[in-house]
């Protein structure tokens, strides 16, 4: 490899560079781009500076991982492809002794690159385990990469592989988290149920996987049409589940509004067409000393099958 790379590095790096379908470019520790190739664009290039090709909530992280020594590997979203579906990216962002980081990023199809990369990272862990019983010594210099794709791997256990919001798993406990957090000090807390129209009508009328693509679409609107410190999470199958800290019923409710208006008007192309989907939103606040996380969510729940029987793509408040 060591060969390689210094053939590579002495003839024509830049027109190889060229021919690569993934993004390559060479930024300062401070996001300012210094050199790119074609595949990542003269339109990202003309913005000057690698975190503005990226959404509000993802420049933070981004730029945390700049100018530090340590390679850095993550999943992102950038962009839409013809159709307008999502497209994720696999990156890396690899360290310079100047300071200077070079930014690598391939697409890939998220459901089942985001199986392989949790085999991928187990398959190492399991490596770098067999290594440190064999040496201690290699062991020790591994540590800080082992600790890394555990950390990685932990993070994944905790995303939806569909939609990439948190699991039940994690959206629960978040929830659990907020109850004790209201209970604890004088703060409103509220939560609310969204699920999605005819969904099995959508299933049987043009299959699961245009039913997939339905779900990761309403997680985007959802996701992107709710304020910070607002979570959202996938609660299973068809439902989602939003919590809003520092929130009473009202503001929940006008967000529900939002939320419903903003599905209805959204496009999902499927086969030629624009299929159109609702939601149906039930709002619930947290009554200290009275509920306990599971009977909130049980009672924006109800709400949320009172928004069915009254006709769908609407929101009802439990008291």
């Amino acid at each position: 490899m060591k060969k390689l790379a210094g053939l590579l590095a002495a003839n024509s790096m830049e027109e190889i560079l060229d021919y690569i379908h993934g993004m390559v470019a060479l930024v300062e520790h401070d996001g300012a781009l210094v050199s790119w190739n074609a595949a990542f664009g003269e339109e990202r290039g003309k913005t000057g500076n690698l975190l503005d090709c990226f959404s509000e909530k993802e420049k933070a992280k981004i730029s945390s991982m700049l100018g530090t020594k340590q390679r850095e590997r993550f999943a992102v979203e950038l962009g839409a492809d013809e159709d307008q579906k999502t497209i994720f990216y696999d990156c890396v962002i690899v360290p310079f002794e100047d300071g200077r980081s070079l930014f690598i990023a391939e697409q890939f199809d998220t459901q089942q690159a985001l199986q392989e990369i949790v085999q991928r990272l187990n398959r190492q862990v399991r490596m770098y385990q067999m290594e440190s019983e064999a040496a201690k010594k290699i062991a020790r210099n591994k540590q800080t990469e082992v600790e890394a794709i555990v950390m990685q791997a932990s993070e994944l256990s905790n995303v939806d592989a569909l939609t990439f919001l948190p699991n039940r798993r994690m959206i629960v406990r978040e929830l659990q988290n907020e109850t004790q957090r209201a209970q604890r000090y004088p703060a409103p807390l509220s939560i609310s149920v969204v699920d999605v129209d005819f969904f099995k009508k959508v299933n049987d009328t043009y299959g699961h996987l245009v039913g997939d693509e339905v779900l990761r679409h309403v997680a985007y609107q959802l996701r992107d049409n709710v304020r910070h410190p607002d979570l959202v999470g996938r609660y299973g199958g068809e439902e989602f589940l939003i919590l809003l800290p520092n929130t009473e019923a009202k503001e929940a409710a006008e967000q529900a509004g939002r939320l419903c208006k903003c599905v209805r008007e959204a496009q999902f192309p499927v086969g030629g067409q624009d299929l159109k989907v609702t939601v149906s939103v039930g709002v619930a606040q947290y009554q200290p000393g009275a509920d306990t996380w599971d009977s909130l969510l049980n009672r924006a729940d109800t709400a949320m099958y009172k928004a069915k029987k009254n006709g769908r793509d609407c929101w009802v408040v439990m008291d």
